[in-house]
């Protein structure tokens, strides 16, 4: 069995994480790091041993023993380094959100469809194992029907602030860095809504500090969501039925999360039984990457290309409804 080898494109606190999970990973070995300053590829090189230390992605791309590289670089370069990565014939894992809006995205998938190489948006919650078990309790029927969908996804961010946080030429704001999760999760339960609301609080950078966003759905079932970047919540996740109740607490879109059931009131609460890996969490998605490249697939039949396309479009249609605008969305 070949280790098929991977590459990462960007040296930052992601591209870390991700790094330590690949060591996780059976069949996959990472091998190079690229960066845009020799400085932080050696720093990256220093924790991180790689065969190869490229001081710019186009060294990294053009790597002939590279076989994926997972773009983990701020959200508004995600469409460019994506472009690169597919024009040298680079399988591509892209970090979550996938672009800065829809057109961005088609663009992205049309260039994997037209050269045949792969690309997933890297949604890393849909390959845990608290979301796979969540996931099954309600094909099950464990929870009857779906009526309501409560997620809150919140934090103060602590001194020194990351620039990408509020920087609109980065895509800040708390919707597209976080609340992209509370709109996944709701996705993934009731589907596409039926009418959108969406109300943001605008930072002194014209950004959102803080988001709400309410789905509904023409069956009656609702979704309310709620980022921010105010103040420290409980980061959880409620998915109600007319026979049951799960919360995945918090953090509801990471591995640790514990998985609730509350088949009547809050006493009536069971532990749900997950298997637990060491790690971040992110092997999952790497694990399935390989797997997608073993069987010459070109697409993920997780995270399809039809997954991320809605998800993208509901994005830009929550922005337009509460007024959330970045530079890119003009080019």
């Amino acid at each position: 069995m070949k280790t098929i080898h991977w590459g990462i494109l960007g040296a930052g606190r992601i591209a870390r994480k991700f790094a330590a999970d690949v060591k996780l990973v059976e069949d996959a070995e990472l091998i190079a790091i690229g960066s845009r300053s020799k400085q932080s590829a050696d720093d990256f090189n220093k924790d991180f041993p790689v065969k190869y230390c490229h001081d710019s992605y186009e060294a990294l791309v053009q790597n002939p023993e590279v076989d994926v590289i997972y773009v983990a670089t701020p959200h508004n370069l995600h469409r460019e380094n994506a472009l690169l990565c597919l024009q040298h014939g680079k399988a591509v894992l892209c970090e979550k959100p996938f672009a800065m809006n829809s057109r961005q995205a088609v663009e992205m998938i049309n260039a994997a469809k037209e050269k045949k190489v792969f690309l997933m948006e890297a949604l890393w919650t849909k390959f845990h194992p608290h979301f796979i078990k969540t996931q099954q309790m309600i094909k099950q029927g464990m929870l009857g029907e779906i009526r309501s969908v409560l997620v809150n996804f919140g934090f103060k961010p602590t001194e020194p602030i990351p620039a990408r946080l509020f920087d609109p030429e980065l895509g800040g704001g708390t919707l597209m860095d976080i609340g992209i999760y509370n709109v996944f999760m709701a996705m993934s339960v009731l589907g596409k809504p039926d009418e959108i609301d969406a109300v943001m609080t605008l930072a002194s950078t014209g950004v959102d500090e803080q988001c709400a966003i309410l789905f509904r759905y023409n069956n009656g079932a609702l979704a309310q969501l709620f980022s921010t970047f105010s103040s420290n919540l409980a980061t959880e996740a409620d998915i109600c039925g007319t026979e049951g109740r799960i919360r995945l607490t918090s953090r509801f879109y990471e591995p640790s999360a514990t998985v609730e059931f509350y088949k009547e009131r809050e006493d009536s609460r069971e532990i749900i039984p997950v298997t637990k890996e060491a790690g971040f969490g992110y092997q999952y998605e790497a694990r399935h990457v390989n797997d997608c490249l073993r069987k010459g697939l070109t697409e993920s039949p997780i995270v399809s290309f039809a997954d991320t396309l809605l998800l993208m479009e509901t994005l830009d249609k929550i922005r337009k409804i509460a007024g959330i605008h970045y530079p890119s969305d003009d080019l």
